[in-house]
Parts: structure tokens; sequence; C-alpha cells
């Protein structure tokens, strides 16, 4: 798979697991770690934008790592 699909299914990926947060309650530490998983993939577009596929890819994994941690924490995953 090439470096700009692989980004693009993970941002496709990272939209579904945003909406499963947004249907949960979460308290304002959680929100602060949510809105940085959203600046995070904000930032996985601006390097993509930039052809730096490497430096996208580390923020949209992150991206996922700071969610994960909410769904973990509900018993999402």
């Amino acid at each position: 798979m090439e470096a700009v699909e692989r980004i693009e299914k993970d941002i496709e990926l990272f939209a579904k697991n945003i909406k499963e947060i947004e249907s949960i309650k979460i308290d304002e530490e959680e929100g602060r770690v949510v809105e940085m998983a959203i600046n995070y993939r904000k930032d996985t577009d601006y390097y993509l934008e930039k052809k730096d596929y490497l430096t996208s890819f580390g923020c949209i994994t992150y991206a996922h790592g700071l969610l994960d941690a909410i769904r973990l924490l509900h018993e999402l995953i």
C-alpha cells in the first residue's frame, strides 16, 4: 500500500472512531485529550499537503493513540 493510501485509510478510521467518542459522556480532562487528537488529525492534513508523508503518518497514528486511550477507558475496545 502506498503511503498516501495508508494515511487516507487511517483518516477514514479516525472519522469513524471520533463519531464513537461523540456518543459517550466524557469529562473535561478526556475532552482535552480528544481535542488534542483532533488537532493531530488536522496536522495530518497539513503534512500530507506538504508531501511530508512520514510526519503525516506520525500525526494520524498519534491521534489514534489518544482516541484509543479514551475508548479503552470507556470499554469501547
